[in-house]
């Protein structure tokens, strides 16, 4: 049956819908109709608690006035403007904040419109980097198993998720690090502790490929959309050192991880570690409006900063970058963010986050759990021949039950909106263990 009665008043068949199934969907839809705080409303009437910040974006909550208001104003004085040879005062502001906020030396912002345009933006300043520095033989990129990257052909190649990848060609210049989900982690709380010597797979493709032809090597500081991967701990630091071994950028897509997920602005900040280029969206604009931004060291850019000053540096944008609309509703994200301790917040949640998510250790069909700020996943067993089965019908069963959580194959991960209540993590993990012994 379906969980709405709206699938009865919707044409529901010319909407090709992203990274779902669209004839299970379209059986039985599930549609929202409004959203506040920490909730989504159906059209059915029922309170859903958002426990993946949207699709891990809305991190000061929904329907935020503050930046409504500013978009309207946005729209009412200057609703688009060309950042090709024009500018507006709006994206240089939102640029130099966003500069002051970021980890020291990551003090230029190129503007994108999604995570996927950041990375691939990243991947191209990357190569341009090396090529303006006489060292053009660089052309090959680094990821890892299990990565997600978005879904531009830069990022589909760079990332290690198979079902993005085999549908699609590649870029051929590729190779990935092995992933860092090892059994004898299972059940950590926080950083796990086996598998930092990972992090030299730098060195041994090095070996394989020449070190001097590594442009970069791109990972999410904690994996995201593969299920909550963190770093085993000294991971992160032996994969800058590798880095700076062999002359090649290291890249940090903080799609997720940025403006507050794991207890800092950036992932970065939480773990000393300092990337060359950080990629970023979701958060920026509380999901409100598309945006993104690639944060860049200034050697880096300074690079570009050759040549006449008339002539372009870099042959690359978007008609969207910097658009004013966006760039409002993420300087009112930020006053939100930083006026509200949002961006710290997840610190001082994180034991209570852990204690929930990992009281659910024993419920039925769990394999393991994992968590890192506000971030989180429990696996469940994969039923009999049926891989993602059991993960679906725990989404179905939560959502009846009033909770909205993200479910990845047999992984259910959750990252709530940073405005989340210690009542709140309390509610959720019940629900969830509601689901886990309510299903089979």
């Amino acid at each position: 049956m379906p969980l709405d009665a709206a699938r009865n008043e919707l044409d529901l068949a010319a909407w090709w819908m992203p990274f779902t199934a669209n004839r299970q969907f379209k059986d039985a839809p599930r549609i929202l109709a409004s959203a506040s705080g920490m909730f989504y409303e159906t059209e059915g009437g029922r309170k859903v608690m958002d426990a993946a910040a949207g699709l891990w974006c809305v991190n000061a909550g929904h329907a935020r006035a503050e930046i409504a208001d500013a978009v309207h104003r946005q729209l009412m004085q200057l609703d688009y403007a060309p950042a090709l040879q024009m500018g507006h005062a709006g994206g240089f502001e939102l640029a130099a904040r966003l500069a002051r906020l970021a980890p020291a030396g990551l003090d230029r912002v190129f503007f994108t419109n999604s995570g996927s345009e950041s990375v691939d933006t990243a991947l191209k300043i990357a190569f341009a980097y090396h090529r303006a520095r006489g060292q053009g033989q660089r052309t090959k990129l680094i990821g890892r198993e299990r990565g997600y990257h978005g879904v531009g052909f830069g990022g589909i190649s760079v990332g290690g998720l198979v079902n993005n990848r085999r549908m699609f060609p590649t870029l051929p210049a590729v190779d990935h690090l092995r992933h860092t989900h090892l059994p004898q982690n299972a059940f950590s709380r926080g950083l796990p502790e086996h598998g930092a010597d990972l992090a030299d797979e730098v060195d041994r493709l090095a070996g394989l490929h020449g070190g001097e032809t590594i442009a970069a090597v791109i990972v999410e500081p904690v994996a995201g959309s593969t299920g909550v991967l963190p770093p085993p701990k000294g991971y992160l630091e032996r994969l800058r050192a590798a880095c700076d071994r062999h002359g090649a950028l290291l890249i940090f897509d903080e799609v997720i991880t940025g403006f507050g997920r794991v207890g800092a602005p950036f992932a970065a900040q939480r773990f000393g570690v300092t990337p060359d280029i950080m990629t970023t969206a979701k958060g920026v604009s509380n999901g409100v409006v598309p945006m993104g931004a690639v944060f860049v060291k200034r050697e880096v850019h300074d690079a570009f900063m050759q040549g006449p000053p008339e002539a372009i540096e870099f042959f690359h944008g978007y008609t969207y970058s910097g658009h004013p609309v966006a760039c409002a509703a993420a300087l009112a994200a930020l006053d939100i963010y930083e006026g509200a301790g949002l961006l710290t917040r997840a610190l001082s949640l994180e034991a209570a986050w852990e204690a929930a998510i990992h009281g659910l250790r024993d419920a039925p069909h769990v394999t393991d759990i994992r968590n890192f700020g506000l971030m989180g996943a429990i696996d469940l067993a994969p039923r009999e021949g049926k891989i993602g089965a059991r993960g679906y019908a725990a989404l179905v069963a939560a959502l009846e039950k009033g909770a909205l959580v993200r479910a990845t194959g047999d992984t259910l991960a959750f990252s709530p909106p940073l405005i989340v209540s210690e009542a709140q993590i309390g509610e959720l993990f019940g629900i969830v263990g509601e689901v886990l012994r309510g299903i089979d």
